[in-house]
């Protein structure tokens, strides 16, 4: 074969193969995306649900990475990357954007979150309401950590408005963070907890809301930080959490959504 023909038949298996593999499916040759978010805990079982659908709706994947907001808003300030930072307040996120560690205009309300009352089905205790905390009967209490926690900050600031704190402060068991207190009351390490009706509403028990005007309302915002590695991909998602596709999972957990009235107690 001469030098001229080798070339020729070269330059035609050439096309061809870039022929064949243009034709391969989309998905055999482009890899999907996998977004770290970091979330609140009380944000565990409606994002679990959330996150399937994301995947579904776009076959990227998603990990979460879950903590008292305080917890994960000190990660991003030594260094953590999320693509997104879900918190459990609005307070956190403003100071991350003072700090200039998240893109500002990328700050989005997402949801009002409920404090509420927990007990287990078959607790011999019938609490109607906060006062009912200080009954000889309560030995244990639940809350999230004050350092860390917007819903245990809430917690205080009920008890507080109620003139209980002093009352019960010898009861009360401090957790982590919201969902590990209201493991504590599944488990039967403490009586009740003040948890988040994001927490409770799909499980077995018994539970009341506390009134929202005993606390400063738990307006959650979420942000992209600066050092994400998917920053488009964190936008995206932030976007599906308020879409009228991911409103309704957030409704479902108990959340109140933006744009929506709380409910009248």
């Amino acid at each position: 074969m001469n030098r001229k023909r080798f070339f020729t038949l070269a330059v035609w298996f050439s096309i061809v193969v870039s022929i064949v593999a243009g034709c391969q499916p989309t998905n055999q040759i482009v890899s999907s995306t996998t977004i770290t978010v970091s979330a609140a805990s009380s944000l565990n079982d409606a994002f679990q649900e959330l996150g399937k659908q994301w995947e579904q709706e776009t076959g990227n994947k998603i990990t979460f990475s879950f903590g008292s907001t305080g917890q994960l808003a000190q990660q991003i300030e030594r260094g953590a990357s999320p693509d997104l930072f879900v918190a459990a307040d609005r307070q956190q996120i403003e100071a991350l954007d003072q700090k200039a560690l998240i893109q500002s205009n990328t700050k989005k309300l997402y949801g009002r979150g409920r404090l509420v009352i927990w007990t287990k089905q078959d607790s011999p205790l019938t609490i109607k309401d906060l006062k009912d905390l200080t009954r000889s009967e309560v030995k244990r209490i639940a809350i999230a950590s004050l350092d860390r926690a917007p819903y245990g900050v809430a917690a205080k600031q009920a008890l507080e408005s109620l003139g209980i704190w002093q009352a019960v402060q010898p009861k009360l068991v401090f957790a982590e963070n919201i969902r590990q207190a209201q493991q504590y009351a599944e488990t039967g390490n403490v009586d009740v907890a003040l948890t988040a009706l994001s927490l409770s509403v799909k499980k077995p028990g018994k539970w009341q809301l506390v009134a929202e005007n005993l606390h400063q309302p738990l307006d959650q915002m979420m942000a992209v930080p600066k050092s994400a590695k998917h920053p488009e991909q964190g936008k995206l998602f932030a976007d599906f959490i308020n879409s009228q596709k991911g409103r309704p999972t957030m409704q479902k957990y108990g959340f109140v959504l933006p744009g929506e009235s709380v409910a009248k107690e």
